[in-house]
């Protein structure tokens, strides 16, 4: 049969606590007993000095046997309980009033004897002459005749048989039931405490099992998990901080809270990878279709067609064969940039620099669409220590989007300044005054891609950025301006700072 926990530390707990009453009730006897011993030695402990001073013990010649032998049967019909033994200066027993036979050894040991009329702390046990190996509580008393030094001892065994068959009986009937009686108290007492204490402090415990069980039984959660075991650990740990449970079944909250919030970003990134080959697959289908009807065209009709439509057809397939693996090779990039694929390999270069040279990728492009680039440099500006083709790139994509959705005779600005918040960072800021982006979109502006055939401007583009700016221990933000237009920033670390000619650089295109 298997226990649980619970029901296993109980089974540990009785077995101690019974193993403990045992131990106590048998130290509470052993005491009782040596305080008894010493209690009777204390009181009788003249008991042998007073009977060696009765003359009739010890003659001229040594001891006078007849005279011991009716003293002694005096002295045990007063006190039954004591046994009067006369021992010479070896310890050999010389005379006593035991029955034939009683008598088991012939000669006590005379330390305990020598301790005693040295007084020693009591109780001290001596050898017993009616056992083998039973020591018993004693009185004492050197026996010398006068003028002459010791040559014997009188030796009064205090508990003797019949005090031990006495004892034997109430032992076996009063003293024994009380013992168990109170033996059995103590333990049920112990029990039930032990119910109680166990309750209480596997309480926690218990409730943390059921938590795990139920998170175990729901899989991973579409909710913060266990709400009211969250609190209750919360109080817990702030009640007691020592509590190793309820510390435990803090940090089981709080990872169970860590997994369903890992569980509901996959399923936040699940849907957006689905909605991203959507609008991929949209993008795709478009500049496709084209491709695929105008070399359709051209392949039925190339007899027929006049030069100048082949040449205006071929112009277009290649255009959309050109979007096509444009759209192909952002996407390579973005699945190196999201598998961390690609490290930034970070040198100092100058931004002011940059910013001219994609200034000039694009000043034909803006030409042909009526579009305004204008640059503002900051003086004194830094130089930044980043990667210089991801940065490059980072611009292109920015300008590239704002140059497509603002509509003639717009601008496109380009700010670099010290940073607000941090003077050691450089801050870039690409405004235009295009369409802007509707508020709903702009939440996900940085999560997933939209169709770029709409008026949005959210698109692989974007995500690069994002993802290259990350590297980089950056963020890019969109910023809330009044009237039309979009606004992006970011910053970069900065270099050893340039010293400039003081007033700001305003470089200006017109298309």
């Amino acid at each position: 049969m298997k226990l649980t926990l619970s029901q296993r530390l109980f089974a540990v707990f009785c077995v101690l606590l019974l193993a403990c009453c045992g131990a106590s009730a048998w130290l509470q006897i052993r005491a009782s007993d040596l305080r008894e011993k010493e209690v009777i030695q204390s009181l009788s402990r003249e008991l042998a000095a007073h009977i060696a001073h009765d003359g009739a013990l010890a003659g001229v010649n040594g001891f006078d046997a007849p005279a011991v032998r009716r003293l002694f049967s005096q002295l045990m019909v007063v006190n039954p309980s004591v046994e009067v033994y006369l021992l010479d200066d070896t310890g050999r027993v010389r005379a006593d009033d035991a029955p034939p036979g009683h008598v088991k050894r012939d000669r006590v040991d005379l330390a305990p004897v020598r301790q005693f009329l040295d007084g020693a702390p009591l109780p001290i046990l001596g050898d017993d002459p009616r056992s083998d190996d039973k020591r018993k509580v004693f009185s004492a008393a050197p026996l010398a005749a006068p003028g002459k030094p010791p040559f014997g001892y009188v030796y009064v065994v205090l508990l003797g048989e019949e005090h031990d068959a006495l004892a034997a009986k109430a032992s076996a009937s009063a003293v024994l039931r009380t013992t168990l009686a109170s033996m059995g108290l103590v333990t049920l007492l112990g029990l039930v405490a032990g119910v109680v204490a166990f309750g209480l402090v596997t309480r926690p415990l218990r409730r943390l099992t059921e938590a795990m069980r139920k998170f175990d039984a729901r899989g991973a959660p579409a909710e913060p998990p266990l709400p009211s075991m969250q609190r209750a650990s919360a109080a817990g740990v702030r009640e007691n901080e020592r509590d190793e449970i309820v510390v435990l079944e803090s940090a089981f909250a709080q990872m169970a809270e860590r997994i369903g919030e890992q569980w509901r970003a996959l399923g936040r990134q699940d849907r957006e990878r689905r909605e991203m080959v959507a609008n991929i697959s949209h993008d795709l289908r478009t500049p496709l279709s084209s491709l695929h009807g105008y070399l359709e065209t051209l392949s039925l009709k190339s007899d027929t067609l006049p030069d100048t439509d082949r040449r205006r057809y071929l112009s277009i397939a290649l255009a959309q064969s050109a979007k096509v693996g444009h759209l192909a090779q952002s996407l390579f990039e973005l699945a190196k940039l999201e598998h961390g694929m690609v490290a930034p390999e970070a040198e100092p270069f100058s931004l002011t620099d940059l910013v001219q040279d994609v200034f000039e990728k694009f000043e034909l492009s803006a030409q042909s669409r009526g579009v305004h680039l204008n640059a503002q440099i900051a003086p004194r500006l830094p130089s930044v220590v980043a990667d210089l083709g991801m940065i490059e790139r980072v611009l292109t994509n920015l300008l590239d989007n704002a140059i497509r959705h603002t509509p003639a005779q717009g601008t496109v600005d380009v700010t670099l300044a010290h940073g607000r918040e941090h003077a050691d960072r450089v801050e870039v800021t690409v405004s235009d005054t295009g369409t802007g982006i509707p508020p709903a979109m702009r939440e996900a502006l940085f999560q997933r891609p939209f169709a770029s055939g709409g008026a949005h401007r959210g698109g692989l583009g974007l995500l690069i950025v994002q993802r290259m700016l990350q590297l980089h221990g950056s963020q890019i933000r969109m910023i809330d301006t009044e009237g039309a237009g979009t606004t992006f920033r970011f910053d970069l670390p900065a270099a050893v700072a340039q010293t400039g000619d003081g007033a700001p650089h305003v470089h200006g295109w017109r298309g």
